[in-house]
């Protein structure tokens, strides 16, 4: 059976090494692995499939960045060609980035069979690309992999077959699980950057509602550096987001009171997540894992696909204009108080479960 994996942005790659993993060992099975190019930036592409023990893409299709219908567009153009020549059993997507889409619909289009890894997640939010991704694309699945049982539910709201949905829980554990233990042998973050655990806040601000939009862009970088007062704030820039604090005139008041870095390893991030204080993020992936290693975090959006969080009272949702009030008190009002054995992602085997099913369809 040969099936085509289709990554391009950091969280697929965290996601894909969950089950090229047990794709790769199960004797039968020949996984190609094409690489779009959406995150081009070294930190944030090659160094995952260093870490991750992902072998090189078989493709690498270099499309970079660009407008959500440019960039989409080229991918969906390229991604066929790989499909035309390799005519696999399935073609597998992850996620909710235009690689993701961008894969669903080349496979649908010639009639491949689509198999989406973290279906049924909803912000309810049409204005994030992220939610528009996530939606076409699982109502172009032939097989939904669910990572918790609120996305199993919004599937069957939407109307889709049951027997096309299955519960697996999340890549993102299986991987938290496997590569926590690394992260501790082989980073040596904390020290290079003169870090104590539980003595500073780790920050992550990269999605285009906040990035875009100038009001609320001031509004974290108010809150951060505010903070900063009391803590230290450590933010990995994420590319975006350097050029929206060049472009707002917000980078010289970042510089100083918070550590801005480049993007990090994953064995790095993992290292900076488990140790922090309280982790701040718009990041979906980032909040999961700061659930992982039982690290508070609060979300600076509107709303979160991940909802079991908030109700669980590991993630507490702030808008930036909230955050921005807040300050340095955001240390004191985040007061988790959750059990620390609820396991609503699954038991850390979704990579085998994933593997296992795809086998069963293909019989």
């Amino acid at each position: 059976m040969k099936i085509v994996t289709v990554v391009g942005a950091r969280p697929q790659f965290i996601k894909a090494a969950a089950v090229s993993r047990i794709l790769r060992s199960t004797p039968g099975l020949n996984e190609i692995l094409v690489h779009t190019g959406q995150h081009y930036d070294e930190n944030m592409s090659d160094v995952f499939f260093e870490e991750l023990n992902i072998p090189r893409p078989d493709y690498h299709l270099g499309i970079g960045s660009g407008s959500h219908g440019a960039q989409t567009g080229r991918m969906l153009e390229a991604i066929e060609q790989v499909l035309l020549a390799e005519r696999p059993n399935w073609v597998l997507v992850y996620g909710d980035t235009n690689s993701t889409l961008a894969g669903a619909l080349a496979a649908a289009k010639l009639h491949i069979p689509v198999a989406h890894v973290e279906a049924g997640l909803r912000s309810f939010n049409r204005k994030m690309p992220e939610e528009i991704n996530r939606v076409l694309t699982d109502h172009a699945a032939d097989l939904l992999f669910a990572p918790t049982e609120a996305a199993v539910e919004n599937l069957r709201r939407e109307g889709i077959p049951g027997e096309r949905v299955i519960f697996v829980g999340d890549v993102m554990y299986d991987a938290a699980l496997y590569f926590g233990t690394r992260a501790e042998q082989r980073s040596d973050v904390l020290a290079r950057l003169g870090l104590k655990a539980q003595n500073y806040v780790l920050a992550t601000i990269h999605r285009a509602e906040n990035t875009d939009n100038a009001d609320r862009l001031r509004d974290i970088v108010s809150g951060l550096v505010d903070l900063a007062h009391d803590i230290a704030v450590v933010l990995p820039l994420h590319p975006r987001t350097r050029g929206a604090l060049q472009r707002e005139g917000l980078l010289d008041k970042a510089i100083g009171p918070i550590c801005l870095i480049d993007p990090v390893g994953y064995l790095d991030m993992i290292m900076l997540e488990k140790h922090a204080r309280l982790i701040i993020t718009d990041s979906g992936g980032v909040q999961k894992e700061a659930f992982f290693y039982r690290v508070p975090c609060i979300t600076l959006r509107n709303e979160t696909e991940w909802t079991e969080l908030v109700t669980l009272g590991w993630n507490q949702l702030c808008p930036p204009a909230q955050f921005a009030a807040l300050g340095r008190t955001v240390l004191h009002v985040h007061n988790c108080s959750a059990a620390v054995d609820s396991q609503p992602y699954g038991s850390g085997n979704a990579g085998v479960l994933i593997v296992s099913a795809l086998q069963k369809q293909t019989q």
